[in-house]
Parts: C-alpha cells; sequence; structure tokens
C-alpha cells in the first residue's frame, strides 16, 4: 500500500492541468515589474503602481480580478487611451485636409491671377488700339474688373450691375464721341440709356456683345466662386470633425481596448484585431461625414469638369477685351442708324459751335492710332499674351484635382481600419492566429466584426453607439449646402442670388458655349422678354462730355418678372389647399 502511494506521488506532476481561462493572467503573473517599467516610461509615478498584483475591486473599467493599477492609474490610462486614439485620427486625416487646402489655394491664385492678367491684356490691346483715348476712359474699364472681383472674393452679388454699369458708362463715352458736333447734357443721356435698356431689344448700341460677355463671364464666376468656397468649406468640415470630443461610452471602450492589458501586468499582450476594429467603427459611426462625404466629392469632380469645358474660366477672362472690342466695333459700324434711332426717339440734341480740329469724322474719333480701325485680337491672340505670364491652366488644376480627390474617397470609412492599424492599438494582421486580449483575458477574438452605418452599430458588441450630436449634424449640413451649391453652378446657377440668371442656368447654356466665345462668331437672337419699366440711373460723378452722370444700361439683362412668377406659383398651388384645410378645421 505504501509503495502505490509512492508510485501516485511520483505521477500527479505529470497529470495535465485546467487551461487558462479568463484570469489566468493573475495565476501566471504575479509581478507588476514589466507594468511599472511601461508606465514609468510614460512619466507615471511608481509610488501608485504596487511591484505585484493586488485585489481589483476599486476598478471601474477593467475586470474586478487581480490588478496592477489603483483608482488613480486607471484615470490616468483612461485619459492616455483617448489621447492617443484622438491623435491617431487627426494624424490619419491631415492629408486629406492639406490635400483641401492645397487645393483651395491653387485654384484661388488661378482665378484671382486670371482676373489680373485679363484685365492687363485689355491695357494692352486698347492701349494699342485706341492710345491716348482709352488712357482718358480708362476707369471705366477698371470698374469692371473691380465688381468682378468684388463678386469672387467678397459679396457673391452685384455681378449682373456690375456689367450693366460698365456698358451704361462705355454708352456715355463712346456715343458723344461719335457726335463731336453735339453737346449731350445728363437728361439727353438719362434718356438714351433708358431707351436702350427695353426688354424688347429693339436698340442695341453694341449689338450681341453684352449678352454674350454676360453670359460666358457670369457662369464661369459662379463656378469658380462655387467650387473655392466648396474646398474651403470641406477644409473646414473635415478639420473640425477629426477633433471631435470622445464620448463617455467610446472612453470606456478605448480603456478595455488599450488600457487593461497594463492593468492587467500584460503589457505586451496586443488588443485583438476584431477587438479594436469594433471598438473604433463604434466610436466613428455617429461622427463621421458619410453618407455626405461622398455627394461632397461628386459635386467637386463635376464643377470642375464644367471648368475645364463649357464654364471655362479662362477662356472667358481671356474673352473679355474681345467682346468688349466687338461691341464698341458694332457701335462704330452702325453709328448712323443706332443714332437715328437714338434721336427719332431722344429728339436732337444740341448743336457745337464748329471748332477747328474737334469735328472729325465719328469712325475717326474711335479709331485707332493714325485713323486706322482697331485691329481684332481674337482669343487665341490673348491667349498667347496670357500664357507667356501664366503658365498653369485649368485642365493641369483639374487633373490634380480629380487625382487627389480619387485617393480620399474611401477616407470615412477606411479610418477604423487606419486606426487600428497602429501598433498601439490591435496586433498586426499577420499575428491574428497568435492569442490576443480580448477584453478579459488573452485567448481569441470570436464576436464578429460590426462595419457599417450608425443603424448597423446598434449590433456592436463593444459599445452602444450614440446618435449624432448638434456640432456634428451642423457640419454635415454644411457639407450638403456647399454640395447644393456646386451643382447648380454647374448648370450655370448661382444659389447666392436672388434672382438667378436665366441665359447662364440649366444644362442648355453650356452647349451653346462653343458660339459664345469664338469672335466673330454668328449673333445669337436673344429670347423675347416681355416689357418692364426702366430701372433708374446711378449716379456716380463720372463727368462726360455735355454734363456729368452715369446712367445704368441694362441691355443683355434677364431679369424678368414674369419668369419670377411663373416660378414662384407652383409654391402658392401647394400652400393654398393647406391653408384651405386649416381654415376648414376653424
Amino acid at each position: 500500500m505504501s509503495a502505490l502511494r509512492l508510485l501516485l506521488l511520483l505521477l500527479l506532476p505529470l497529470c495535465p492541468g485546467p487551461g487558462p481561462g479568463h484570469g489566468s493572467e493573475a495565476k501566471v503573473v504575479r509581478s507588476c515589474a514589466e507594468t511599472r517599467q511601461v508606465l514609468g516610461t510614460r512619466g507615471y509615478s511608481l509610488n501608485l503602481i504596487p511591484p505585484s498584483l493586488i485585489s481589483g475591486e476599486h476598478l471601474q473599467i477593467c475586470p474586478q480580478e487581480y490588478t496592477c493599477c489603483s483608482s488613480e492609474t486607471e484615470q490616468k490610462l483612461i485619459r492616455d487611451a483617448e489621447v492617443t486614439f484622438r491623435g491617431l485620427v487627426e494624424d490619419s486625416g491631415s492629408f486629406l485636409i492639406h490635400t483641401l487646402a492645397a487645393r483651395h489655394r491653387k485654384f484661388n491664385e488661378f482665378f484671382r491671377e486670371m482676373l489680373s492678367l485679363s484685365q492687363h491684356s485689355l491695357a494692352q490691346l486698347f492701349s494699342h488700339s485706341y492710345g491716348r483715348l482709352y488712357s482718358q476712359h480708362a476707369v471705366v474699364f477698371n470698374n469692371l474688373f473691380s465688381g468682378l472681383r468684388d463678386y469672387y472674393e467678397k459679396s457673391g452679388e452685384g455681378l449682373d450691375d456690375a456689367l450693366a454699369d460698365f456698358w451704361a458708362q462705355l454708352l456715355e463715352r463712346a456715343f458723344p464721341l461719335l457726335h463731336p458736333q453735339y453737346s449731350f447734357p445728363p437728361d439727353f443721356l438719362l434718356c438714351l440709356t433708358r431707351i436702350t435698356s427695353t426688354a424688347d431689344g429693339s436698340l442695341q448700341p453694341f449689338g450681341d456683345s453684352p449678352r454674350r460677355l454676360r453670359l460666358q463671364i457670369t457662369r464661369a464666376l459662379v463656378a469658380a466662386r462655387a467650387l473655392v468656397q466648396g474646398l474651403e468649406t470641406g477644409r473646414n468640415v473635415v478639420s473640425e470633425t477629426l477633433k471631435v470630443p470622445v464620448l463617455e461610452g467610446c472612453k470606456q471602450a478605448l480603456m478595455r481596448l488599450i488600457g487593461c492589458p497594463l492593468c492587467r501586468g500584460v503589457p505586451s499582450l496586443m488588443p485583438c484585431r476584431g477587438f479594436c476594429l469594433n471598438v473604433a467603427h463604434g466610436c466613428l459611426s455617429s461622427r463621421g461625414l458619410e453618407p455626405e462625404w461622398g455627394g461632397y466629392l461628386d459635386g467637386l469632380l463635376l464643377l470642375a469638369e464644367k471648368l475645364q469645358g463649357p464654364f471655362s474660366f479662362e477662356l472667358a477672362a481671356e474673352s473679355i477685351g474681345v467682346k468688349i472690342s466687338e461691341g464698341l466695333m458694332h457701335l462704330q459700324e452702325n453709328s448712323v442708324k443706332v443714332s437715328a434711332k437714338c434721336f427719332r426717339n431722344v429728339g436732337p440734341p444740341i448743336r457745337c459751335s464748329p471748332v477747328t480740329g474737334e469735328h472729325q469724322r465719328p469712325e475717326k474719333r474711335l479709331a485707332g492710332r493714325g485713323g486706322h480701325r482697331p485691329r481684332k485680337n481674337g482669343p487665341r491672340q490673348q491667349r498667347a499674351l496670357i500664357c507667356t505670364v501664366w503658365f498653369v491652366a485649368e485642365p493641369v488644376l483639374v487633373w490634380e484635382l480629380r487625382e487627389r480627390l480619387s485617393r480620399v474617397r474611401g477616407f470615412w470609412a477606411g479610418l477604423p481600419v487606419t486606426v487600428c492599424g497602429d501598433t498601439r492599438m490591435a496586433a498586426d494582421v499577420s499575428q491574428e492566429a497568435a492569442p490576443c486580449w480580448t477584453g478579459v483575458g488573452r485567448g481569441r477574438y470570436m464576436s464578429p466584426v460590426v462595419v457599417g452605418s450608425l443603424n448597423e452599430q446598434l449590433h456592436n458588441p463593444e459599445l452602444d453607439p450614440a446618435s449624432p450630436d448638434v456640432p456634428t449634424r451642423r457640419r454635415r449640413l454644411h457639407l450638403r449646402a456647399a454640395t447644393a451649391r456646386m451643382k447648380a453652378a454647374a448648370l450655370g446657377q448661382d444659389l447666392d442670388m436672388h434672382d438667378a440668371d436665366e441665359d447662364a442656368s440649366g444644362s442648355g447654356a453650356g452647349q451653346q458655349y462653343a458660339d459664345d466665345w469664338k469672335a466673330g462668331a454668328a449673333p445669337v437672337v436673344p429670347p423675347a422678354r416681355p416689357p418692364r419699366p426702366p430701372r433708374p440711373p446711378r449716379r456716380d460723378g463720372l463727368g462726360v462730355r455735355g454734363g456729368s452722370g452715369s446712367a445704368r444700361y441694362n441691355q443683355g439683362r434677364s431679369r424678368n418678372p414674369g419668369a419670377s412668377v411663373v416660378l414662384h406659383s407652383p409654391r402658392a398651388l401647394v400652400l393654398l389647399p393647406a391653408a384651405l384645410t386649416l381654415l376648414g378645421l376653424r
């Protein structure tokens, strides 16, 4: 019997014991030396970290078993886990902010430079063609470009007024030059501009050039302004989204993910990758910009394609001087017919006393140096002039924008994977088969990874997703508003203007672009418009021969009260049944 007992005692150490379960680390690892070493390098006080495992009944988030953390150490680890997560999110999105900011800066510089070069080329063209005559009236052209810059850079209003005032002032300066034998008082010029601004278009001193210039420059400026504003809005929204605070449920999940292994005394045990993905998806699902992000990128690309083609800002800026020159030549070539209509409707002007050298033929008064007709410089000549100074063209900028946006389309959907790719957050993909930290101990993470929308995150095993807060909803609303503005600009519409330009709206405007900008193309007959009373002139103190004052020349404008009534009538029809219902209930 004693021999049998001795044999059993010898064989007992060779028998296998129970496998490791939850908390088995506490039986195997009794020392906190590894945790003390890791936290000591982070600046933690070693006085707060016991040398060996202690009871964990005081813990609030980690498993209340044997632990190396005091209550104060646990709270500091919670804050460190939040800082680590936020830092990874911001670092992952830094390239996105840089991309949007760089595209915004390049497009903005290009559009502003094109306006400056267009003004410079116009001054060179007209100085060469008209000489001192242009220098005397250069303020009119400078005011035009000031109005274009104000619309693009500042208010986003007054584009129609700037163009109408330019043609009105140009008519006031040019018409007396055609008739130096007459004196034109301010009342005569006021009546003249009122007659030329009638909606029937019977008298067009500058031909179809005002309408064509307004059509091309309006839709190009609207598209350019919407694109730059869209890039700026996207940059600001992304920057704010990446700095959102971490909610309480996310803090606890992050602590279980990367903080609790330190408290259990196994800091070298990496969190399971599936565990990390569930935590990251749950934390980011209510803070991202999906699904608005995809629509925003589509709006940017759509508007960029329009700027490369039918709404080209480069071609529109180049054509300003060409269309103004065409308008002046139309006035000069049809001076007899235009003057006859003006005198018939307004009355004969006052004849001046003859002065030697002053009564040149009208054609020579508006002709270039030496009495020759100014040479018509088409877009090709102006393009050569502009490209000698500015070598970056719109197609290059659009190609760069398309190429960079293709990299960031799936940014928000792939952000959890990017965060969990860091070695501080989860084990490497190649180590998925090895035991890892499951949130309660060493083992395999068996829960499925939940991806997708906020509704799908209701099945996330690690945390309950929170609904988007007010700041997140506001940022998404800003992104949707920028998308709507860009898509409207791609159709030639400006949502910031109360009265949309009917000639520049709709997809059909882009189809007529080939005939709109080419110099010497056949004029397009403007659509018939119902008559409307002329607007009163605006006095700006610019002096002209025979008096001072400037009247607003509204030729080519498309403000149509009749169209406004048609556009707003469906809203009244929709509200009428509701109003009748309310009255019936009362």
